[in-house]
């Protein structure tokens, strides 16, 4: 075969990139959620997260042991006629979700038992290929009220790639860092939303079924690259939105709710992001403490740019996205970075350095015990 020829097979195989204007960057599509992403270009987008409805098929209210009333998923987005209603639902969204993703972009879906397997079968169908499938453990789940099943405490991400041999980001080193140099297992044990992120109007609930900031940062910063794009399906009150503003990452939802729209840019507008040294990753040795350095960093216990020092303030260190640690021209884990400081061949860096809280400087490892009270079961 000729090298022109070649070049025009790969030419032909490779679509050209979408120009940046032509996108709707920062932008929630209002409508159904096919029709919206029907409007987009092929091979468009780096990454879609979707959060679809779990087809929970409730049946009348629950209720807590004292009688007090439990809120649960019963708006009309989550109810279909039935199984093969929801199937064509699903087959059509996540036919759309794989023209827009550009080639070595991949696809994130979470859902519970009820859905799962039969959007996992669906997605092989249509010829995604699985890569993970991500156990999301709730660190404080609800508990089953009736008493007549296990307690409901994790749910399903399935991470896939466009294809068998598509090549895709994983950002391993990131991943291993943010947790204190151990590899990234398949699965994660975080809060669910709850406390000032729940967003709240007249005291419900905005949305049943928010998401944690912490699962969408982990997964943004494992599988995106600053400034990819990252496409939502089922928006909601913007969650992927908020973190891929924090993390340097261009957005786009789709969502038909007003009242959710609404309340998703609020938020978004209010998200801050993080600086350009805030945002460089890396890779330091290997410690193993009870709740990693980089779980802080997730939820927000310890911002990206805080400052820490030592107890004496001999030395101080930037906190990075990853949460990995940079002085002057030297980088590493709270541990590997306080040896290395020190001239010392190790370092417990959760007692080494400090910050302040409340007035007071205070070791990170205080703000873990607090991080650990909060999330107790």
């Amino acid at each position: 075969m000729s090298q022109v020829l070649l070049k025009e097979r790969i030419r032909l195989r490779t679509p050209a990139p979408i120009p940046r204007e032509l996108l709707p960057l920062g932008q929630i599509l209002d409508g159904d959620c096919i029709e919206a992403m029907r409007s987009l270009p092929d091979a468009c987008v780096d990454m879609v997260f979707a959060d679809p409805p779990y087809n929970l098929q409730l049946g009348g209210d629950l209720a807590r042991p004292d009688g007090s009333h439990v809120d649960a998923v019963t708006q009309a987005w989550d109810k279909f006629d039935s199984f093969a209603a929801y199937d064509r639902f699903t087959r059509e969204w996540l036919t759309e979700a794989r023209r827009v993703l550009k080639p070595d972009g991949s696809l994130w879906v979470i859902g519970s038992y009820h859905n799962i397997f039969r959007v996992g079968a669906m997605l092989q169908d249509i010829g995604f290929w699985i890569l993970n499938d991500i156990v999301w453990r709730k660190a404080n789940p609800m508990p089953n009220f009736k008493g007549t099943r296990f307690t409901n405490a994790h749910e399903t991400l399935i991470w896939a790639s466009t294809g068998e041999k598509a090549k895709y980001t994983f950002n391993y080193r990131a991943m291993k860092t943010l947790n204190d140099e151990l590899q990234m297992r398949s699965d994660w044990v975080l809060p669910i939303c709850g406390g000032p992120e729940r967003l709240r109007k007249d005291g419900h609930k905005v949305h049943p079924t928010q998401k944690p900031e912490a699962l969408l940062y982990r997964v943004m910063l494992a599988t995106t690259e600053k400034g990819d794009v990252v496409l939502d399906p089922f928006f909601g009150t913007g969650t992927t939105g908020a973190v891929a503003k924090r993390l340097g990452r261009e957005w786009i939802g789709c969502e038909r709710d007003g009242t959710y729209r609404e309340a998703a840019r609020e938020r978004i507008e209010m998200a801050l992001p993080l600086d350009e040294s805030a945002l460089k990753t890396m890779q330091s040795k290997r410690t193993a403490p009870k709740v990693a350095f980089g779980t802080l960093i997730e939820t927000g216990w310890i911002a990206p740019g805080t400052v820490l020092t030592d107890r004496k303030g001999r030395h101080t260190a930037s906190v990075r996205a990853d949460g990995s640690l940079v002085s002057g021209t030297q980088g590493g884990s709270i541990h590997g970075l306080g040896a290395a400081l020190q001239g010392a061949p190790s370092c417990n860096g959760w007692t080494f350095w400090h910050l302040q809280h409340e007035g007071e400087l205070k070791p990170i490892d205080a703000i873990r015990q607090l991080y650990l009270l909060a999330t107790e079961p």
